[in-house]
């Protein structure tokens, strides 16, 4: 295995368990330990307010109709999916960018568990426009699919032989 795919493998399962338990932590601060419900909305900034919105949906709210358990088996199978990618591909942006995506997808996933549905904290807003609510692993899963972007269309270098 070369230096890199050693590395990739090691830097994106920290990366992985980083995303998970950044978000259980922040969740479990919110929800159980203060016991925040929802329902309150706490301005921070001029265009940004944290508010506790409980998500039925997969990503931005999408499928919000469908049974729980449907959507815990559509989100177990792309996470089966990225996880055969992640042992194919020995690229460390590919590797970083599902390891994220997969910490996150956890994350939610154990939340539609747990509680049912997603806990989503952070709303940003300019005037009437809003933003969708989102939390931390919604972060990590938009950084990943922006890795995976990034590192489909940037072209790598090779090395060439020359003759």
């Amino acid at each position: 295995m070369k230096f890199w795919a050693k590395a990739s493998v090691r830097w994106s399962v920290i990366l992985l368990l980083a995303a998970f338990v950044v978000d259980r932590v922040h969740k479990y601060i919110q929800v159980d330990m203060i016991g925040w419900t929802g329902g309150e909305v706490i301005p921070v900034l001029p265009f940004f307010d944290y508010v506790l919105v409980w998500n039925t949906g997969i990503s931005y709210g999408l499928l919000g109709g469908m049974a729980p358990e449907v959507l815990l088996v559509i989100m177990a199978i792309a996470m089966i999916a990225l996880a055969v990618w992640w042992w194919k591909d020995d690229s460390l942006l590919t590797r970083l960018g599902i390891a994220l995506a997969i910490g996150g997808a956890l994350s939610n996933a154990v939340d539609r568990v747990v509680y049912t549905a997603v806990a989503d904290f952070f709303h940003f807003y300019a005037g009437t426009w809003s933003f969708y609510i989102f939390n931390i692993a919604d972060i990590a899963i938009s950084l990943g699919v922006a890795l995976l972007i990034f590192d489909v269309f940037w072209p790598r270098k090779t090395k060439t032989n020359p003759s």
